[in-house]
């Protein structure tokens, strides 16, 4: 009697994986992978490859930008002030969006919807515009200086505009949505008998909440925050209209650099420094979440 080879045997067997798979798997990642080579790492690699020369010719090739941004002090100082920048913002959108993400968590049906959409409705408005949005709120006419002339806290209206806690504040209404979204989805995945086994145990409601829905919940704040930091600390936009140009963060420098003195390699050094310090930053916060989980796993 013939035997039936294993590979026709598969083949016969509905469901079963057919030959090839991984072909065909490949020519479905494909499109997406040249795209992403075309318009992200092409565009990478010629960056990097212009920030190691130091004359705009591009004859002269070594490490003299960098050495020329990291030697100096001012330049050291834009990449704190721009790192130190998105710090607050992360942690001023956590405070507000962590709260706004739990009360969607336990809203009925009814208000979650209404919530979503107070929640969504930014991403719908150009940054552009919103950031024009907050010239009109905190400039000197604006409507919070108004208001505190009017109840009689202010006598002259107040320099609100183009200062560090204009710039905090504005990114981080931006920023926001960012924040509470992937919260929300981690924390509608949490099972709710976990919550009610805490609370029938003898645990109250903030020990439920500090020792049960803040843990698991971890996940998502985590990638909001990687995903509000990216996004403020390259926030040129924003930085640049409602700081005044007072203020100089690396995306406005990078800006100067190229358009102004037209010192191209050297802006491209700035925009790889920067690139490098907010990877290191995903990477290095990465990296501590998975020790801190693998801790608190074992």
């Amino acid at each position: 009697m013939t035997a039936v080879p294993s590979d026709a045997t598969a083949a016969a067997v509905p469901g079963a994986p057919a030959a090839g798979l991984p072909l065909r798997e490949w020519m479905l990642v494909l499109p997406l992978a040249v795209f992403f080579t075309a318009f992200v790492l092409g565009p990478l690699a010629l960056l990097g490859y212009v920030s190691l020369h130091t004359d705009v010719s591009l004859e002269t090739a070594n490490l003299g930008q960098y050495v020329k941004f990291l030697g100096d002090g001012f330049n050291r100082g834009v990449l704190w002030a721009t790192l130190w920048l998105g710090l607050k913002v992360t942690l001023l959108t956590l405070l507000i969006g962590y709260p706004l993400a739990y009360l969607y968590s336990v809203s009925t049906p009814r208000w979650q919807k209404v919530l979503i959409l107070l929640i969504v409705l930014p991403l719908l408005t150009s940054a552009v515009v919103r950031t024009f949005a907050w010239l009109v709120i905190l400039g000197r006419q604006g409507i919070v200086n108004e208001a505190l002339v009017a109840i009689g806290l202010l006598e002259v209206p107040a320099k609100l505009l183009y200062t560090p806690t204009a710039v905090v504040v504005a990114l981080a209404q931006i920023e926001l949505p960012l924040m509470v979204l992937p919260i929300i989805t981690v924390l509608a995945g949490i099972d709710p008998n976990l919550r009610q086994a805490s609370l029938s145990l003898g645990a109250g409601s903030w020990r439920t909440f500090l020792q049960v829905t803040l843990p698991l919940s971890a996940p998502g704040i985590l990638a909001g925050c990687l995903l509000v930091y990216a996004s403020s600390v390259s926030a040129f936009v924003t930085q640049t209209l409602v700081g005044g140009g007072q203020q100089m963060f690396m995306p406005f420098y990078i800006y100067q650099q190229a358009i102004q003195a037209n010192n191209y390699p050297f802006s491209a050094a700035i925009a790889m420094i920067l690139l490098a310090s907010v990877l290191g930053i995903v990477v290095a916060t990465n990296l501590l979440a998975r020790r801190m989980r693998g801790v608190v796993n074992g």
